[in-house]
């Protein structure tokens, strides 16, 4: 039976105790994660996912939309060769499905930088907003109007004046005003999605 031969893998116990997540979960998270990869369509090897099938699971899963954004959480869980294995999975979707603020916040800033020098650029934040007003209305908001908000931004968040974010300002910011843990845009499912996910896995199967 795989439930029962998932419960003596040794992967399974060390995903388990790492992660905030329950031992159900791990087992239904681990079962979808082999599912993903052994489908024929996919075409995948090496017990890996590639960003496309795991977008396809951010959207159907958890209701996300926005391809820009759903890159950039692939890279936040994958952590070195563009594929995910099934540690990064689970490490992910723990954050996901039972992450403290204190993860989630790390997590949002993770997503919002992405270019390893831990900083959140104006050109990272214009882009992003751009993104998000497109996908939001079908009007284009002009490259004027949106480095306006830029500014905005920065003028709210931007405590030290260099003309990006940190993670501490990030952190004081979001700390101050919970709002803007996702102000530049959806990386986490939204909170009644989250609370019905443990179930929504399990019935996937």
């Amino acid at each position: 039976h795989l439930c029962t031969s998932l419960k003596k893998d040794s992967q399974f116990w060390y995903l388990y105790s790492c992660f905030m997540v329950k031992k159900s979960e791990v087992e239904c998270l681990i079962r979808l994660f082999h599912s993903l990869v052994e489908r024929d369509d996919v075409r995948l090897h090496n017990n890996v996912l590639d960003r496309n099938t795991f977008r396809a699971t951010l959207h159907n899963l958890f209701g996300m939309t926005d391809d820009m954004l759903m890159k950039r959480v692939f890279f936040a869980f994958d952590k070195n060769d563009n594929c995910m294995n099934v540690k990064e999975w689970i490490k992910g979707l723990s954050v996901f499905l039972r992450g403290t603020f204190e993860e989630k916040l790390k997590f949002c800033f993770k997503v919002y930088y992405l270019n390893s020098d831990g900083y959140i650029s104006r050109e990272e934040i214009f882009d992003m907003l751009k993104n998000s007003l497109h996908q939001q209305s079908s009007e284009k908001e002009t490259d004027g109007g949106i480095e306006e908000l830029v500014e905005k931004m920065l003028k709210k968040m931007d405590y030290d004046n260099d003309g990006k974010i940190s993670f501490a300002v990030f952190e004081k910011a979001v700390k101050e005003e919970t709002l803007l843990l996702e102000v530049f845009g959806q990386c986490l499912p939204e909170a009644k999605v989250q609370c019905q996910q443990p179930k929504l896995v399990e019935k996937t199967f």
